[in-house]
């Protein structure tokens, strides 16, 4: 049962205080499940990071599921997703009761203008972090691909699955 809270606390507190999207909860999420608690190894937790980013759905819900899961089995999961959630669900629930006049307030419009960078920093902080251990010729590939699909507007599901083919093929060659 303690872990159980642990993990719901641990995700509340992500949740409740990280603006944007899911990816600018990666920093706090790292360094509560790598730094702080200890239940993953950075390397595998990067290996869950891909894992979130490429099953369908909010990434902030599939990293607390994944996370929550391997901690806890299936119980881990639901607290986790919901200390993920339950902040958000009422900071919404609360605008929409008493803030009718919310998208058009200029205060309201002047703070997220000022929230912005802090949350483009979220996100690009475990980007730059993810890349530090990979090798030129894997950063370049990445720099294609990302130009390939800006460019030419092909699917990036074409590229995701191409990647786990190649990574399963490769995995099989070194056994």
């Amino acid at each position: 049962m303690k872990l159980l809270l642990q993990l719901f606390w641990s995700f509340f507190k992500i949740g409740s205080f990280t603006f944007g999207s899911g990816y600018a909860m990666i920093p706090m999420i790292e360094k509560e499940v790598v730094d702080k608690k200890k239940w993953f190894e950075k390397e595998d937790f990067y290996n869950q990071f891909a894992l979130a980013s490429s099953a369908p759905g909010p990434f902030a819900i599939n990293t607390a599921v994944f996370v929550g899961y391997r901690v806890k089995g299936w119980w881990g999961s639901l607290a986790a997703v919901l200390g993920a959630v339950i902040p958000s669900f009422t900071i919404i629930l609360l605008i929409a009761m008493f803030l009718t006049d919310f998208r058009g307030n200029p205060t309201v419009e002047a703070a997220f203008k000022g929230i912005r960078p802090a949350v483009i920093a979220l996100i690009a902080v475990p980007f730059i972090r993810m890349l530090q251990p990979l090798k030129w010729y894997f950063i370049l590939l990445a720099v294609a691909v990302a130009t390939v699909i800006w460019q030419l507007g092909v699917s990036p599901i074409y590229f995701i699955l191409a990647g786990g083919a190649i990574g399963a093929v490769a995995a099989l060659f070194r056994k």
